[in-house]
């Protein structure tokens, strides 16, 4: 694959895939490293004489996180100028890259708004294809966070031009190759269980989040009222547990949970579950087996925190884990939006693992053994 050190960009004009994709709180848009990170391959392409174009999304169609992306434009003027352009592929977006000079930015609309970036079997004649590469002469995907996905702008445009990678995508790859799966243990949690599955059949596992809720019902336990919440919040609740049932060797579970009782931390051990209440964290006796066996690891994954660190009652677990693996000789990977998150919130600095990942999904692919439809359509 190619990086931005094999092209020339002076006076070309350059198509680049960011992932500038965050949270959203109440119509605002809440900074994130997405931005921060997404900004370097951005401004070197500006600097080296580009004309770029930067496509992005934020959130799914119908959900609460689904916006334009003025907001995100304003955060990546912090590093450079852009100008932000409400349109896609009508006139509006094609007028304003015909006009675009040496070393402008623009940052189009949320490219999900296009239903075609979710056809890319149309070929030639998906809209984003027709429209876009008669107007630019190299592709950069700088999204390896969504590289896993098969969406027109991730596979669709190195069949037509020259293309390669930016340098975050750049990053995560290199990271990535110094893991050694079959001797990493994996810290799993988060409020994505599905993602976590893909890597249920490695044998060294500690289950947290929703994961371990998921493996504990696998293995016979019942949560009570965490069972009944965990059955509304997952279509796919019965297909998860019988998929974690198939694959339990290896897999470690909390032996203690922290719940809410009377507005205030309480913690409870496994055995005097079902019970009434909701889980919100694991355990002191869990973080004290967990952190054991961070101590024991050479080599440390971890996706997704213990528990709802957004709340400092039920912090604890998360700071906890992601202390020791800090505190370990291990070579670390701290991996997804939320497990980002989660450093800030507990002030750990990330400078103590030696790679910190925006990626969640893409990364658990990636480490199955699964083939990323972005990585192979670079690789054609």
């Amino acid at each position: 694959m190619k990086t931005l050190d094999d092209f020339n960009f002076y006076d070309k004009t350059i198509l680049v895939r960011a992932d500038l994709n965050s949270e959203v709180d109440k119509g605002k848009l809440v900074f994130s490293e997405r931005i921060k990170e997404s900004a370097q391959t951005i401004f070197e392409i500006k600097r080296r004489g580009g004309k770029v174009i930067v496509m992005a999304h934020q959130g799914r169609k119908g959900e609460d996180d689904f916006t334009n992306l003025k907001q995100h434009a304003a955060y990546l003027n912090y590093y450079g100028k852009i100008k932000f352009v409400d349109d896609v592929v009508g006139k509006k977006a094609v007028d304003n890259i015909r006009k675009m000079k040496i070393g402008e930015v623009i940052l189009l609309d949320n490219i999900r708004s296009i239903d075609e970036e979710f056809k890319p079997e149309k070929g030639k004649n998906n809209i984003l294809i027709k429209t876009l590469v008669p107007l630019v002469d190299i592709y950069i995907n700088d999204a390896f966070s969504v590289s896993h996905r098969k969406q027109t702008s991730i596979i669709s445009f190195p069949k037509y031009i020259p293309s390669g990678i930016g340098r975050l995508f750049e990053k995560e790859i290199k990271a990535l190759k110094k893991i050694d799966v079959k001797n990493t243990l994996f810290i799993l949690g988060g409020a994505k269980p599905e993602d976590n599955l893909k890597l249920i059949r490695e044998r060294n596992i500690l289950t947290c989040g929703t994961f371990c809720h998921l493996t504990l019902i696998a293995k016979g336990f019942l949560l009570g009222a965490q069972n009944e919440y965990l059955k509304k919040e997952f279509n796919n609740y019965n297909e998860m547990v019988d998929e974690i049932k198939k694959n339990l060797d290896g897999v470690s579970t909390p032996v203690d949970f922290a719940v809410d009782y009377s507005n205030k931390r309480f913690e409870i051990e496994l055995e005097k579950f079902p019970n009434e209440y909701r889980i919100y964290d694991i355990g002191s006796l869990t973080v004290s087996q967990y952190s054991s066996e961070i101590k024991k690891a050479k080599t440390i994954f971890f996706k997704g925190p213990s528990g709802m660190y957004t709340d400092k009652r039920f912090r604890f677990g998360t700071y906890k884990i992601l202390q020791a693996i800090s505190r370990s000789k291990a070579y670390s990977i701290i991996a997804g939006g939320h497990s980002n998150e989660a450093l800030k919130a507990c002030r750990i600095s990330k400078n103590k693992f030696d790679y910190v990942s925006l990626s969640g999904g893409a990364l658990i692919s990636y480490l199955a053994g699964e083939k990323l439809p972005g990585l192979e359509a670079l690789k054609e």
